[in-house]
Formats: C-alpha cells, sequence, structure tokens
C-alpha cells in the first residue's frame, strides 16, 4: 500500500529576487542545505541547485507560477518604488490562498513596522501568516563593493556622497543577512518578529573610506552633502520621491539613528557577523 502523498514533490521555499544580492545567497545556502528552491526573478535566471521561474511584481499574471507548490516565502520589495504595499500587499494574499504558510520580508533597520516603503507590508505580515519574521539589516557592506552607486564612485572617482555627516552605522555584510533569513525559514518555529541585523561595529563614511583606501592603496574620501544635495544627485538615476526617501535615511543616520550593534547574527546562526575590514579584503583587495 502507497502512503498518502508518497511521490510528491516536498514543498519548496520560494526566494524572490534570487539573482539578488540577498536572494541569490538564500536561494544558494537554501539548495546546499537540501531544500526544494524555486529562485524567482523577471528573467528566470538559473540558480544552481533551484528551480528557475518568473516573477514580476507589476505582471501579476506571474504569480501563480511562482507560488504553485511553495509553502514559504523570502520577500523583497520592488526596486525603487516608494509605496511596494501596493503591489505586495495582493500578492500576499494570493500567497495566503494558494497555501503558503510562512513569510520572511526583508526590510531595514531604518525602516519600523507601519514606517514608509516595506514599512507598511511590515506591519501587515503578522495578520497574514501565522509563521514570519522581518530582517531589518543595517545598510550593506556590499554597497561599498558591488555595483551599488557607492561602490561605483569608489571605483570612478575614488569618493563616497552621502548626507549622513559624521553618523556611524553597523554596515553587515550580506552572508550574514542570507545566514539569518535561512534559519527564519526553516527553523522548525519561525521567529515571529522582527530582527535588526547589524555588523560588529558602527564606523562612520570617512572611516569606510579610510578602509577601503587602506585595503586597496587608492586614495578614497568621502565628501558629505547636504540633505537637498544628496536628494538631487540621486534624483538623476531614479524617482524623485525616492531619492528623498534615501537622502532622508542619510540624514536620520547624520543624528545617530543607526549608531548601534546588535546580536542577532551570532544568536541566530553561531557564528559572529563578518567586519568591514575583512568583507573589504576579501572583495577589493587587487580588484579596485
Amino acid at each position: 500500500m502507497t502512503a498518502p502523498g508518497a511521490g510528491l514533490a516536498p514543498r519548496a521555499v520560494l526566494v524572490l529576487g534570487a539573482t539578488g544580492t540577498t536572494g541569490s545567497r538564500v536561494a544558494t545556502r537554501l539548495a546546499g542545505l537540501g531544500h526544494r528552491v524555486k529562485a524567482a526573478s523577471r528573467r528566470a535566471t538559473p540558480v544552481d541547485g533551484t528551480e528557475a521561474v518568473r516573477f514580476d511584481w507589476h505582471d501579476p499574471a506571474t504569480y501563480a507560477g511562482a507560488l504553485s507548490g511553495a509553502d514559504r516565502v523570502y520577500l523583497l520589495a520592488p526596486v525603487d518604488s516608494a509605496t511596494p504595499a501596493e503591489v505586495m500587499l495582493p500578492f500576499l494574499e494570493q500567497a495566503r490562498a494558494s497555501g503558503l504558510r510562512r513569510a520572511v520580508l526583508l526590510s531595514s533597520s531604518a525602516i519600523p513596522a507601519g514606517g514608509p516603503a516595506v514599512g507598511q507590508v511590515h506591519q501587515a505580515l503578522p495578520g497574514l501568516f501565522d509563521e514570519w519574521a522581518v530582517l531589518r539589516p543595517s545598510w550593506f557592506m556590499q554597497n561599498f563593493t558591488g555595483d551599488h552607486m557607492h561602490a561605483r564612485s569608489i571605483r570612478e572617482e575614488g569618493v563616497i556622497r552621502t548626507a549622513a555627516g559624521e553618523g556611524r552605522v553597523a554596515f553587515v555584510d550580506a552572508d550574514d543577512i542570507a545566514a539569518v533569513a535561512v534559519h527564519a525559514l526553516t527553523d522548525v518555529r519561525a521567529p515571529g518578529t522582527d530582527l535588526v541585523i547589524t555588523g560588529p561595529e558602527a564606523l562612520s563614511h570617512a572611516d569606510v573610506a579610510a578602509v577601503v583606501a587602506d585595503v586597496t592603496g587608492r586614495v578614497v574620501a568621502h565628501r558629505p552633502l547636504t540633505y537637498e544635495e544628496m536628494r538631487d544627485h540621486l534624483a538623476a538615476s531614479m524617482p524623485i520621491e525616492y531619492a528623498a526617501m534615501l537622502a532622508g535615511l542619510d540624514r536620520s543616520n547624520a543624528a545617530g539613528a543607526e549608531d548601534r550593534t546588535t546580536d542577532t547574527v551570532r544568536r541566530l546562526t553561531g557564528r559572529q557577523p563578518r567586519t568591514f575590514r575583512d568583507h573589504v579584503t576579501q572583495a577589493l583587495r587587487g580588484a579596485v
């Protein structure tokens, strides 16, 4: 006699933004641990060990195929949207109806529940799912070593422009964020709370520039801008509403909003978070 459910594929983890900075790391880690992973992106780009699926926040016709067979989701908001809840909440309603039971949302340490942008989704999540978590990482170390505007301006001009003044931030490595995300997605009990994720030390952008300069042997400096200057600088490459929000976060950082560290990485993963110097040494030595 065949046992009920025998031969059925195990339920999958749907990873949105699976080609992005954290999504790619989450998908790869999950697959390496033997989980069935649906790696979702706008072009259904393959990720090793996963099933590539097409997903576009602005194309609801892609939702059902991405959700089919999944019972957990790693959620990334649409890029450059100041009002992501407009598309995310209808998707989450559909996800719940399809049998999804656990949602782990990537937010930001700077955005509380009910705050702007993805803060509205954070606020709604506990009412949609019994199993949930909101990851609230500090600013990414990869902003200075990947394809972010800061990384590009370091490579092209030897400059980091912000409106953060001398404010300090406990920058965090995306690998550490992904490690926390995997625990939140796979532990028997979902966290059921928000998790502020930081690196081990708070640094000013002048400190960041000094570390990058020391590791790479290049001259790198922080160039402070006013809020208005930063907003207008950002608006050259993104919608003005989103530029204003990001410049406002810099202004908050100048006032000390991100000058704190947490034990989240160590507590959930059992290891210390990576230092900024270690990250830069691995990512940039000989490459800048």
